[in-house]
């Protein structure tokens, strides 16, 4: 089976499957196939998160020039808009 280094989401599928899905969990463990799962969990993750940050940040209207005149919005807002875009792949990717 192919070794995998796990990021975030990778991680988070993991434990999830372990703890809701045990069966899903075994499934795979046993036909080896986890790794190639988590693998393609996370780059879809990653994948999703940017480009949902890229939608938000066109919609908030979030320049990099804000970035220079002024910082602490543009840091706030970007939070903000990272913790929607990871909110949203978790509930649509990790925990399905």
């Amino acid at each position: 089976e192919e070794k995998v280094i796990l990021n975030k989401y990778g991680r988070l599928r993991l434990n999830y499957l372990k703890t809701h899905k045990k069966a899903e969990y075994t499934i795979m463990f046993i036909d080896g196939v986890l790794n190639k799962h988590l693998k393609e969990i996370q780059e879809i993750a990653q994948n999703r998160v940017y480009l949902i940050i890229e939608e938000l940040k066109s919609k908030s209207g979030l320049t990099e020039e804000m970035k220079n005149t002024d910082m602490l919005y543009w840091v706030g807002t970007m939070n903000a808009i990272k913790e929607q875009a990871e909110e949203c792949v978790l509930n649509e990717i990790i925990f399905t």
